[in-house]
């Protein structure tokens, strides 16, 4: 096929399930030809691996002075902030003369934040590859983040887009989530009529890349993730702050290693503690998995699948989460990872792995069974080709999708 791949951002080791879908898709033979923008968070990523894999990769610069203008430009209106976020005329205009210029067979439209690129296209199919339900996460994100700010952020924008993902499924040929929460969380807002026109593709992980270390010294518990994302500082604070003391009164000595892009300053101030490492970003994850012992990942909120449990259950770690993120998962706890509750019950599932070799061995190798069964790309690759295929029909034998895709500029309409 075909694809026509539109992002907010570049794709990266960062920006790991558009970054794995184009590697996969064009490895199974489909042309991919990427748009994505560059905002300023992104100015480190590296495209050249892309173009060896792409039949064509174009970047545009999408400045913080844009950024901040489509915000303030989308507050008097009923739009999404995150909507308005990647806001580019230029971007919208090539996007829209590539579609006219060049026959494809399929859009993929990356995130809520890539949608307004794709606001001119119209007779092609069109997948939207919303990942989560972002108004579920502001849900939680308005009760529960770790500063105001954030809290106040998600507040103002939670009914904008609860209000937009109500319609979307009916916006796209298909809508695309990583888990059955997040479809239920769509089909509560659009209605169980919206239920057919979701499709459920969970992240994966790089099974060759990411894998069970030589007999390596292991030691303490690590948490991974983009630290700049708040969900993941929440994480990590609850980690050092609630469940370590418990651990720590048991086993003084016990290391925690933080391991992630952009840590904020309440993370970095983590490392106070001689016992704490904060890293910041690594290029490689691999020998920071090879060293750890258990693998934490005590989310305070959350959606979708988190990478960070599949890159450490392929890595051969044993992992500790939350009931939310494992119940995302096929995994059976007990077997391929421990769910915990309370800080207390977090703290004893940790305790119960650290300074036990054979269990966690015993662990590890199961949590890396689960991800080769249920978690390679190539497989998950194959089932957003067979949505594109149905999307293709669905837009030739019954145009559903009569609809305008909103665009920041639009106002407050709709």
């Amino acid at each position: 096929m075909r694809i026509l791949f539109l992002s907010p951002y570049v794709p990266s080791k960062v920006r790991i399930r558009p970054y794995s879908w184009i590697r996969t898709l064009a490895a199974l033979g489909h042309e991919v030809h990427l748009v994505a923008l560059r905002p300023p968070e992104d100015e480190w990523a590296d495209v050249d691996e892309l173009r060896t894999v792409c039949d064509a990769v174009d970047v545009l610069p999408l400045s913080r002075r844009r950024t901040l203008i489509n915000g303030l430009l989308s507050l008097p209106t009923r739009r999404p902030l995150q909507l308005a976020y990647a806001h580019l005329p230029a971007a919208i205009d090539h996007v829209a003369r590539l579609a006219w210029e060049r026959p494809f067979d399929v859009v993929h439209v990356e995130h809520l934040r890539g949608v307004a690129l794709a606001s001119r296209l119209r007779d092609v199919p069109i997948v939207w590859d919303a990942v989560d339900s972002i108004s579920a996460l502001f849900g939680d994100t308005r009760r529960l983040a770790p500063s105001r700010g954030q809290r106040a952020v998600a507040a103002l924008d939670l009914r904008r887009t609860r209000r937009f993902e109500a319609r979307a499924p009916f916006l796209f040929d298909r809508t695309v989530v990583t888990s059955p929460a997040d479809a239920e969380a769509f089909v509560q807002l659009a209605g169980p009529s919206a239920a057919s026109r979701l499709a459920v593709v969970p992240n994966g992980v790089d099974t060759g890349y990411f894998r069970p270390a030589a007999d390596t010294p292991r030691e303490g518990v690590i948490f991974t993730g983009k630290l700049s994302y708040h969900a993941n500082a929440a994480a990590v604070l609850r980690l050092v702050r609630d469940i370590m003391p418990h651990v720590w009164a048991r086993s003084p000595d016990t290391p925690v290693r933080v391991v992630g892009k952009d840590p904020p300053p309440t993370i970095q101030e983590l490392a106070r503690d001689p016992r704490v490492t904060v890293t910041g970003f690594v290029d490689d994850l691999r020998p920071s998995f090879a060293a750890a012992a258990v693998a934490a990942c005590p989310l305070v909120y959350g959606v979708g699948i988190q990478n960070k449990v599949l890159e450490a259950m392929a890595s051969g770690v044993p992992v500790v989460t939350t009931p939310g993120a494992a119940a995302a998962l096929l995994a059976t706890p007990g077997r391929d990872l421990l769910m915990a509750d309370g800080d207390l019950a977090f703290a004893d599932a940790l305790c119960s792995l650290l300074g036990a070799p054979d269990r966690c061995a015993a662990m590890g190798e199961a949590g890396r069974a689960y991800v080769e069964r249920e978690h390679q790309w190539p497989r998950l690759a194959e089932r957003l080709t067979s949505v594109y295929r149905q999307a293709t029909v669905q837009q030739a034998e019954v145009p559903l999708r009569g609809t305008p895709l909103p665009s920041a500029a639009d106002g407050a309409r709709g």
